[in-house]
This record gives C-alpha cells, structure tokens and sequence, in this order.
C-alpha cells in the first residue's frame, strides 16, 4: 500500500481511454488503510475517486461496489433525489484491483453528531426510504442477492447459536436474542432494496439556506441487495438525538405497510456486531479478540438487563446508555457486505467535514455478515465449527469496551429515541432546524482546527 496519487491518477487512462488528467490529489485522510485512494481532476472539469485494494476482501469489496453502480441504471437514479456514484471503469495497479468513479461532493456527519430536527435527520430518513423504494427488479437484474424475511431471520439465528456455542455471550443475552428471533411479529415485513448496512458516513450533505443540511448524495453501495430493510437503519444505535427524526421521515417516506418491527430488528443487528465479534475471534483462535468480545457482551448486557428487546414498543432508557460503543461498531450489513470503508476514500479537508480522529478505528478489517454459516450449534464439532465461521470477516473492535461506561445525559426516555417523530408546530420546528444548523456550524468549526 502506501502509492502515491500521482501512480493512482494514472489508472484513470487505463480506465477511461482518451481521459485527459490535468492535477491530482490524496483522496483519504487518515484513512484506515483498507484502499489506496487518490482523485484525479480531468480537463473536462469532472473529478473522479480511483480506489486500489492489494488484499482480495478489499477487492471483492470493489467488484461488489462496481456491480452495484452498474446495475444503478438512468431510470433508477431518476427514481433517487440524490446523487449515486457513476461507475467510470475498472483496471489494475501492479496486482491491485482498481475501481474508478465518480467523485460526488459534499460533506459528512458522524451519527453521534447528527443533530434532531429538521435538516439532517429527517433528509437521512427521506434517503433511506427512497432507496428503499426502489423496485427489486433492480437488485434482481444485476444478479444480486435477494434475501426474504425467512432467509434473513433464518441467518440471525445461525449467528446467535454460533456465538452462544463458544460458551461467552452471557444467558440473559442468549435468551433475549433467541426471544427476539422466535417472535413471528417481528419478522412479518417486507424485503426491500437495501444498501445492506448503511452508515452516518453513507450520506453526503449540503447547506441549504433555508432548509438546513440536506442529502445531496450516498455512497458505499457495494451491499446493494434486497433484504430486511433494518439493516439501513441499525447505525441509528449510535444516534439517540436524531433517531426518532430518521424514523419518522423515514417512516413518512415510505409508501407501503408500516413495518412494526422496524426498530427493534434494527437494534437487534447492532447488537448482534458484538456477537459477530466474538465469533471471528472464537473461529482464528485469538484469544485477545474473544476476551475482548466477552467484555463488551458483559458492557451490553449489564445495560440490556431491564430492557425487553422483543417486544416492540416496550424499551428502556438503560438501552442508551449500554450501546454508547455502537458509534463505532461497524453495522450489520448484508451477507458478504463490509461497511468499514465509507469514509475511507474521501478527503474531507477538501471535499466536507472531517472526521474525528480515534485511535479505535486505526486497526480495521473487512465486515462480513455472512450469517449463513452451516452447523454453527454446539453440537457441531470443534475443529469443524472453527472451519465454518472462519471465513466471517469482521472490524477490530479492541478498545471500544470503555465507551460502555459512559452515559448520556438529559435523561432521554428511549420511546423518545425510537417513536415516529410526532408533528411539530411551527415555533418549534424552526426552533429545531436553528438547532440543527447550529450543531452543523459547531461539527464544521470543531473539524477544521
């Protein structure tokens, strides 16, 4: 790894014969890594992201993400009020798998930062839905995966007997997941097209005037996939403030059957990264990995314990406090989809607002929620069992355990954190966009020093 800008800037040639490159430049900041990562500026005046993987999980990452673009045909994206990438071309650098694309601008928002209110919240939940509204035979056409409410409750279940095998998830949590999975009303929905486990970071904004941050474009599609529309929704565990906002635009947007479930099979997948943890650990015999992975289940279910997952509607404010960690646990996606990458190729000194730097974050690598492994009880045998969940691929979580001693305050209820936005009067909507746009200017000022 390491090539510089000027070396990455020449693939764009090989990817788009005839390109003319006028100037070049590094596209990730601290990155954590995973990709090699310039843009390249054309005599066009368009501006294009070239991203090169030397590992074969960060290059199927770029054949799923070029796969997904492509299948991204003129009609879809009329259908979206956002920008996707366009897909531009594919070649190699030396060994390395090289993806060119657009480049979209924009800038980005922490889920912890994401302030409630009108603007950022409630645009994030408008996208989430429009995605989500697209028509499956956009998935289907491209060969993608297609998951029903069955397949995908049917992998949950292999994760939580695979992490209650290795003998470390404590009961009460074991039981609450097993509940959580065994409630046929949580898993009456409908499949939909998903990006597969979208982030804070999978959003890109800008200021509008009068309406605050809005979604300008979204990136990170390599998990486009049908399935359980939760997977889009789970990073709002790391988003007290905004998500009863995502929620209610989201739940707005969508024309179709209210999804009751929707929230708690949300939470559910964020809590399940633990386990997915715990299994990659269990399955390369790390002992540090498992110790690590154990420690956080004891954070969550000390949290979790008056908290009553699998009844939607029922829920706690113990709950805020015990996934404080889940601002950077990379959310469950769907099978064979990492969701670690999206911000990694972009330069926000240039192009939006930086991220915050954390130590935590230096040492990732791919997320898989490939839940389909076979045989994951404790009745299959060891040296078997390792085989199986070996190829689960997961993002270091080493050190994340001590955010779980931090509580938020104000004293948030979390039937406000996950209720449908209720309608404000006008005095306190403008109230609540002031609010927003002054938590952006605070995000913008407090990145840029």
């Amino acid at each position: 790894m390491g090539r510089s800008p000027f070396t990455l800037a020449a693939a764009v040639t090989a990817a788009l014969p005839g390109a003319e490159v006028t100037g070049t430049r590094a596209l990730t900041a601290d990155g954590d890594g995973r990709f090699d990562s310039a843009v390249a500026s054309l005599a066009d005046g368009r501006e294009l992201a070239i991203r090169v993987a030397d590992d074969d999980d960060a290059a199927r990452e770029l054949a799923a993400e070029a796969l997904a673009l492509r299948a991204l045909t003129d009609g879809a994206r009329a259908m979206l009020p956002f920008r996707a990438p366009g897909y531009i071309g594919e070649t190699r650098v030396g060994e390395g798998r090289a993806l060119v694309t657009e480049l979209l601008p924009g800038f980005q928002i922490e889920a912890s930062m994401v302030p409630a209110g009108r603007g950022a919240a409630e645009s994030m939940g408008a996208a989430i839905a429009a995605v989500h509204g697209l028509p499956t035979s956009v998935v289907r056409g491209a060969g993608l995966v297609m998951r029903s409410a069955e397949e995908s409750r049917a992998e949950l279940e292999r994760l939580v007997d695979t992490a209650a095998a290795t003998g470390r998830v404590p009961a009460r949590l074991t039981v609450r997941w097993r509940d959580a999975v065994a409630d046929d009303d949580l898993w009456r929905f409908e499949s939909t097209v998903v990006l597969g486990g979208a982030q804070a970071t999978s959003f890109l904004f800008d200021d509008h005037p009068e309406r605050g941050p809005e979604v300008t474009g979204v990136i990170g599609w390599h998990g486009l996939a049908v399935g359980d529309p939760a997977l889009d929704l789970s990073w709002l565990s790391a988003a007290p403030d905004a998500a009863a906002d995502v929620h209610g635009a989201y739940a707005r947007t969508m024309d179709r059957t209210p999804d009751a479930g929707l929230e708690v099979r949300a939470r559910l997948l964020a809590e399940l990264e633990f386990a997915r943890w715990l299994v990659h650990g269990d399955a390369l015999r790390r002992e540090d990995i498992v110790e690590d992975a154990a420690a956080l289940l004891e954070a969550l279910a000390d949290g979790l314990r008056h908290d009553d997952l699998g009844v939607p509607g029922d829920r706690r404010s113990d709950v805020d406090s015990a996934m404080d960690a889940l601002d950077r646990v990379p959310v469950a996606a769907a099978p064979e989809v990492d969701t670690s990458m999206q911000t990694d190729a972009y330069n926000p000194e240039e192009l939006w607002v930086a991220e915050t730097d954390d130590a935590d974050r230096d040492a990732p690598a791919d997320v898989s929620a490939d839940l389909d492994v076979p045989g994951g009880a404790p009745s299959q045998p060891d040296a078997e069992h390792r085989a199986a969940v070996a190829s689960i691929e997961t993002e270091d979580l080493s050190g994340v355990a001590h955010a779980f001693a931090e509580t938020r305050g104000g004293g948030r209820s979390e039937s406000s954190a996950f209720a449908s936005s209720p309608a404000a009067d006008d005095d306190d909507s403008e109230e609540a966009q002031r609010a927003a746009r002054a938590a952006l200017q605070r995000w913008k000022s407090s990145s840029s020093e």
